[in-house]
């Protein structure tokens, strides 16, 4: 009796567990699936202790994060012995916590970084040697600038200079010119711009007028953080509010004046859009920006009057910034989004992640967190373009950021819309943590085509208008081919990834080696610093549609 007991339970629990073996592995398949269709996202770090109002990657594979310093202390120390002191410093004026982190994307550490001056609200770059330089803020941070050079022996810190600015920048743009400088457009009530470093003969100290700016400003500003691209003929194509003009800031002339986009709502700070320059194709003869999201006129008195929240709005505007008669085309995007970030991925399409369906930017002026990503593909025809991607369970509104990896991923943190760090008590509290959106060509279901690029230096020395070969080993060369892409990595902040772009590569066809079974494919760098501006990109090889993880690569 015992053994027949013995044997009618043990077949049972085989049956049971054969079951269990099942249901696991059509979950794992569901998953898999999700994940080849929407994309998936990981917990990096539940708190690095700052908030990630501003990000940027830098070639060491690292990504310098940062804060304000005017509300008082982070969840992060200092070193023992490290403090900052300002006795102006209403909030705290010996402050022993870090404002700013360092985070090796490898190691998925972090660590604490010296910050002295308010970068709240601030603009960056990253200068032809890979030195992050960052201008403005707040308070005593209005006309500094604080540079970051990357190391590897994790002693590098900010290096920070009070007065190198010519005028006060708060929520102005930079970005960086061929000739390895910073333009610094606007900000808060200064409709004017200038350019960092300054010359060693200290000839251009002074501000150049831009009255477009003083133009734009509304009731509510909606101009500040414009919108600027390098265009491919050397001039800056710059967005404020609703219209656009293209400016030769060499002899500040405005050489274009575009329509106003339709429907005349605001896509900048505080009624917060974002805007891309789309992909360049191989010698570029047009170029496109895409400009998504925003808040309809009227929303950020409505909200800051407690007067309820006005639906973000929906559209997008995309147009030709090089044809002489260049128009909109709108699109309506599936769910509304302001304060959404738009990142460039190196298959060529466009993600939008973060931001709210509701409100408009400023402290606790949004509502309804929009959670779920959606992937823009250029190429494809109008009504086609945009796919909803998984959804993440962390609201991402004011103060929040994305920047593109290295091996494809897009980092995600930030998120404070409260006037000091609150993690109880509000709507919205204040996010500490740090995520990562793996878009659907980093599923399992595409490892057949993935590229994986070897024998190859890093940095690659690229030398403008030379080709160079790449070699990369993949299970197949898909139907559409191989392509190669660089990519700058982008200074984000409120919205925007300022230098943010992607050159697709003149390639010849893959040829797949006999010796070793690899593939090898010759590409051309860019033709001139007008394209592609000195410094680091992360060059990518694309098979069809799907990205190797990137080398470093320096062009000059």
């Amino acid at each position: 009796m015992t053994g027949e007991l013995s044997g009618n339970g043990g077949s049972a629990m085989t049956s049971i567990m054969d079951h269990t073996k099942l249901i696991i592995l059509l979950l794992e398949t569901v998953v898999a699936a999700s994940a080849a269709r929407g994309g998936q996202w990981a917990l990096l770090q539940r708190s690095i202790g700052v908030s990630a109002m501003h990000m940027q990657l830098l070639h060491n594979d690292r990504v310098v994060v940062f804060d304000r310093t005017d509300f008082g202390p982070s969840n992060l120390s200092l070193p023992v012995g490290k403090c900052r002191n300002d006795p102006d410093e209403k909030a705290l004026r010996v402050d022993c916590t870090a404002h700013s982190v360092e985070y090796d994307v490898a190691a998925n550490t972090f660590r604490p970084l010296m910050l002295l001056t308010d970068a709240w609200c601030s603009s960056g770059t990253v200068a032809p040697d890979g030195t992050l330089v960052q201008t403005g803020g707040f308070n005593d941070g209005q006309r500094a600038s604080r540079t970051f050079r990357p190391c590897d022996d994790y002693r590098c810190n900010w290096v920070e200079v009070p007065q190198a600015l010519t005028v006060r920048r708060w929520y102005a743009t930079n970005q960086i010119l061929p000739d390895g400088r910073a333009i610094v457009v606007g900000g808060r009530r200064q409709f004017n711009y200038e350019f960092y470093p300054k010359s060693p003969d200290a000839s251009d100290l002074r501000t150049i007028a831009l009255p477009f700016l003083r133009d734009t400003r509304d009731a509510v500003e909606n101009n500040l953080y414009p919108f600027v691209h390098l265009n491919i003929d050397g001039n800056l194509f710059i967005f404020a509010n609703n219209r656009a003009i293209l400016l030769d800031y060499t002899k500040n002339i405005v050489v274009k004046t575009y329509p106003k986009m339709p429907g005349g709502e605001p896509r900048n700070y505080p009624s917060t859009g974002s805007s891309v320059l789309l992909p360049l194709k191989p010698s570029p003869k047009e170029a496109e920006v895409l400009i998504c999201g925003g808040a309809p006129m009227g929303s950020y008195v409505q909200a800051l009057q407690s007067r309820g929240f006005v639906r973000a709005l929906d559209t997008c505007g995309r147009i030709k910034i090089t044809e002489a008669a260049a128009s909109w085309s709108m699109e309506t995007m599936p769910v509304p989004r302001v304060m959404g970030d738009m990142v460039l991925l190196p298959s060529g399409e466009v993600l939008m992640i973060n931001g709210a369906a509701a409100g408009t930017a400023g402290w606790e002026l949004a509502r309804d967190p929009v959670l779920t990503p959606v992937v823009y593909r250029p190429e494809r025809p109008a009504g086609a373009r945009f796919d909803i991607q998984s959804p993440t369970t962390t609201p991402r509104l004011y103060h929040s950021t994305a920047v593109l990896l290295r091996d494809g991923r897009v980092l995600v943190g930030g998120s404070n819309p409260n006037v000091n760090y609150n993690f109880s008590g509000v709507e919205f509290p204040t996010e500490l943590s740090l995520e990562a959106f793996s878009p659907a060509y980093l599923s399992p279901a595409y490892s057949a085509l993935r590229p994986r690029i070897v024998a190859s230096p890093s940095p690659i020395r690229l030398s403008y208008g030379k080709r160079f070969s790449l070699q990369f080993t993949a299970g197949a060369v898909g139907d559409k081919g191989v392509r190669v892409t660089m990519v700058a990595p982008s200074f984000a902040t409120h919205s925007f990834s300022m230098n943010q772009r992607l050159l697709v590569l003149e390639t010849e066809a893959a040829a797949k080696a006999a010796h070793s079974g690899a593939y090898h494919v010759m590409a051309m760098a860019p033709a001139s610093a007008i394209l592609a501006p000195s410094g680091y990109y992360m060059v990518f090889v694309v098979n069809d549609g799907v990205p190797s993880e990137s080398n470093w690569a320096h062009i000059q």
